[in-house]
Order: structure tokens, then sequence, then C-alpha cells
């Protein structure tokens, strides 16, 4: 069999392996692009203002394309292995769960009332959630990755004891 350099390969045959690529193709541009906003955060190319939102934004879809993925991935990490990703900072951000900002939040200032009013409406967000019955971590996700982001802007949020836990929850 004669193999001619100018044809055209295609990954797929059906129209279900060629969405399947496709999806797998999303996926690993939303790592990709995690990891350069990551690296231009750290660089300060970036606002944290900028950041964060963009951030959470690529979590989200990460999370929605796990979902749909699922079947072909079996971790984030074997899929960057399998794809030979050279892609730490994606990695990192991924594990965590939520945007650094928010891991490594100092500040404090004039809308320190404001937070502590809307962490308190998070806080009894999950509570409800929880009297309502949801168990399903898709169904709880949103409001304990509301109450940690609110719970974060505090100066001092990260020595609380059970902060690492809430953290883990999220991951």
């Amino acid at each position: 069999m004669s193999f001619s350099l100018d044809e055209e390969v295609r990954l797929y045959t059906t129209n279900a392996d060629r969405e399947k690529y496709s999806l797998l193709a999303t996926f690993f541009g939303i790592i990709v692009n995690l990891d350069y906003l990551e690296r231009a955060y750290v660089r300060d190319s970036v606002t944290a203002a900028e950041y964060s939102p963009a951030c959470i934004r690529l979590l989200s879809q990460y999370k929605t394309m796990l979902k749909l993925v699922g079947d072909e991935v079996a971790s984030v990490e074997q899929f960057m292995s399998r794809y030979k990703m050279d892609n730490p900072a994606a990695l990192h951000r991924i594990q965590v769960g939520v945007p650094a900002t928010v891991e490594h939040s100092t500040e404090a200032g004039p809308e320190t009332g404001k937070w502590v009013a809307e962490t308190t409406q998070s806080f009894i967000t999950l509570m409800d959630a929880l009297k309502l019955s949801y168990r399903a971590k898709d169904q709880l996700y949103p409001y304990l990755q509301e109450l940690v982001t609110g719970y974060a802007r505090f100066k001092g949020s990260t020595d609380w004891e059970g902060r690492s836990k809430m953290v883990g929850w999220l991951v």
C-alpha cells in the first residue's frame, strides 16, 4: 500500500469520531489557554480584574468539557500525558479549582461590609441547597465556589483551619 504525501489524512471515518476529536481538541485548547492566562498573570501582563473572570470562565469550561469527554479522559493528568502536554500552571490551577486571586487573596479595603454581606448570602444559599437535598457535585459546586471566592477576599482567611477543607471540596 502506498501513501501520497499530498493526500489528506483523516482522524475519523464517522460523525461520532469527528465529534469526539472535536471535543478533545476543545478540551486541549482550554488547558493551553488556561496555562497562557496563568503565565500572563504571573508576569503582570493582565490585571487581577481581567484575570479572575477569565480564569473562572476557563475553569467552568474545563469542568463542562470534562463531562463531555469523560469516556475518553480518565483524568487531566492522563490526558496531558497522552497528548504530551507540558502545561504545569494550567494543571495546578485545575487542581486548585479557583483563580490565583482567590487562592492567595490578602486584600481588605472599604468594601469589606459588602463582602461580608455577599459571603453570608453565599453561605445561606449553599445551606439552602443542602436543605433541598442537593447532593450531586455539579449541583453544589457553583454555590461552594461562590462561598470560597467570597471568603477568600478577607485578610487572614488563609489562616482559618476550615479553608483548606472547603478548597479540598472544590477539587
